[in-house]
């Protein structure tokens, strides 16, 4: 069954494609979907994001945009049960990063290399479509070396982003002040 059409005079009721889905966040602490006009758990929007559907999340006093901490609320969530996918040296590392010069770059290098490992991941699937699972998964388990080889590619890839990233800040540098010698690696 459909979800029930939003409401043409709610402004926050969204979902087409043009626009994302409302979700408003009361003081209780629950979760308002304005398309479904229905309340909704983590659960759902974690269905949301496996799903690529675009939402945000408002506050529904102030219309602030929760977006960001109902997503780290769902990695937290993630994090504490089952098989991590951070360690605590990782987390610490990631920590350093605020506040210093480099955070913003920071940002942008993990984006782009999520972006480039769900690149690799779609390509793999999209491939795997012509086999069947079994013989898929033969072919991966035969095939560790190469799989391998090709995260090995992706770590490189990866170390060639993040040097150009040094040598780009490294020019900025010489730029806002003329004299200035970055340290050698």
């Amino acid at each position: 069954m459909a979800p029930p059409r939003p409401d043409a005079t709610d402004p926050d009721a969204a979902g087409s494609a043009s626009s994302p889905r409302v979700l408003k966040k009361y003081p209780n602490r629950r979760l308002y979907d304005t398309y479904t006009s229905s309340y909704i758990t983590l659960a759902d929007v974690k269905k949301m994001v496996l799903a690529a559907q675009p939402f945000v999340v408002r506050d529904a006093k102030t219309s602030e945009d929760l977006t960001r901490s109902i997503l780290l609320q769902i990695i937290l969530e993630e994090e504490t049960g089952g098989v991590p996918m951070f360690s605590a040296p990782m987390l610490a590392q990631i920590i350093r990063f605020y506040g210093g010069a480099t955070q913003g770059m920071m940002g942008s290098f993990l984006e782009k290399n999520l972006q480039t490992f769900s690149d690799i991941q779609a390509r793999m699937a999209e491939q795997s479509k012509a086999i069947n699972p079994e013989l898929w998964s033969q072919f991966l388990n035969g095939q560790a070396p190469a799989v391998q080889g090709m995260m090995t590619a992706y770590l490189d890839q990866s170390r060639q982003m993040f040097q150009q990233m040094q040598d780009q800040m490294a020019k900025q540098a010489e730029t806002l002040f003329p004299g200035f010698t970055p340290p050698k690696r």
